[in-house]
């Protein structure tokens, strides 16, 4: 299996597409991680059947967030994706996340090429504030059964903030 991390680069962040990798898909409670070092997919653990990802969930190549992991997407569309696939998608805003005690942003994004809904949907104003409350909910207690209060979600940002923090992510990888 190819690494992501050699082939495939972040995307045109600045234009507002990004390149993410799919890890996990919508409505899994498989935790489902990129390992770098050995270039393959990993079942980090299973999550209880409650805690089923609201969206699909995946990872920034050639980033790297503050908690040392590559920068974690979500992907907003109405189908599951296949873990290991890689779609350009269209930044409409940020997640700012915190575990335990780590920055942990979640770039919120749309499938670029998206008829059903990506078109209408540019921003996190166009989403549904049943939506957003289901993720935020989402992360607040995933790991409640496990570890109680080690999560905590601050807010939501626009496509500009996404944006620094994925330059800032990128800076990181090229650092490291």
């Amino acid at each position: 299996m190819p690494d992501f991390n050699q082939v495939l680069d972040p995307g045109n962040y600045q234009e507002g597409v990004i390149n993410t990798v799919i890890e996990i898909s919508k409505g899994s409670n498989l935790k489902i991680e990129w390992d770098r070092k050995r270039a393959a997919f990993t079942l980090d653990r299973i999550e209880p059947a409650i805690y089923t990802k609201p969206v699909n969930y995946g990872f920034i190549p050639q980033t790297i967030d503050e908690d040392g992991d590559e920068l974690d997407t979500l992907v907003i569309c109405d189908e599951p994706l296949p873990t290991g696939i890689w779609i350009e998608a269209k930044i409409i805003g940020v997640l700012d996340f915190e575990d335990d005690q780590e920055n942990d942003y979640k770039i919120i994004c749309v499938p670029k090429d998206n008829r059903n809904n990506g078109d209408s949907i540019n921003s996190l104003d166009d989403l549904s504030n049943q939506l957003k409350l289901q993720i935020e909910e989402h992360f607040k207690h995933y790991k409640d059964l496990k570890k109680p209060a080690s999560t905590i979600v601050k807010g939501w940002g626009d496509i500009q903030r996404a944006k620094e923090i994925i330059a800032e992510c990128i800076e990181r990888y090229k650092q490291s």
